[in-house]
């Protein structure tokens, strides 16, 4: 804003002391503001005040006022969702370390078949996500490794959890790299 320039809320050139303050309790009465209901709160003339809301264009100062604060707020929101955002992104970073350097220090010869493969479809869909597919549901992700993990024999069972072991191996040992 120009350096001199009045916003509309602010008092006007030539409008008395008087006359602003009456247009501040208008203003400030927000959605249910009235010049009635003005006058009533100051205890002054309907009339006069009718008068000097005709003279100072007070409906749209006001309206220039609540969208100044609606402006205000929504780049009030827009900041602090923006401050979440960045909040949650450094503690998704924290807990992305301990998790790696804890996932680096398994053995997984040592995790359970179960464990193995909650950990590979964690990490799976995880990657998915990043590169923006979207999330596949539990039941349709055995499906596509070709059956469903209950029917296979444990001879198979067994197979798919080395293959499993062996894949998770592989991406700590590139993730360490």
């Amino acid at each position: 804003m120009a350096e001199g320039t009045v916003e509309p809320w602010e008092r006007q050139a030539a409008e008395s002391v008087q006359a602003f303050e009456a247009f501040s309790v208008y203003r400030d009465l927000g959605p249910v503001r009235s010049v009635t209901k003005a006058a009533q709160e100051l205890h002054k003339s309907r009339t006069l005040l009718g008068r000097w809301s005709r003279q100072y264009a007070w409906v749209m100062r006001a309206t220039a006022y609540d969208r100044e604060l609606d402006r205000v707020f929504l780049a009030e929101q827009h900041q602090a969702r923006r401050d979440i955002a960045r909040r949650h992104a450094k503690l998704a970073q924290a807990f992305l370390g301990k998790a790696v350097a804890r996932l680096q220090a398994l053995d997984p010869r040592e995790l359970s078949p179960s464990d193995l493969l909650r950990y590979f479809q964690v990490a799976a869909e995880i990657e998915r996500r990043a590169v923006g597919e979207a999330p596949v549901a539990a039941d349709a992700a055995m499906e596509g490794q070709g059956a469903d993990a209950a029917a296979l024999t444990d001879e198979e069972r067994r197979a798919r959890m080395n293959q499993l072991r062996r894949e998770l191996e592989r991406r700590l040992t590139e993730e360490g790299q």
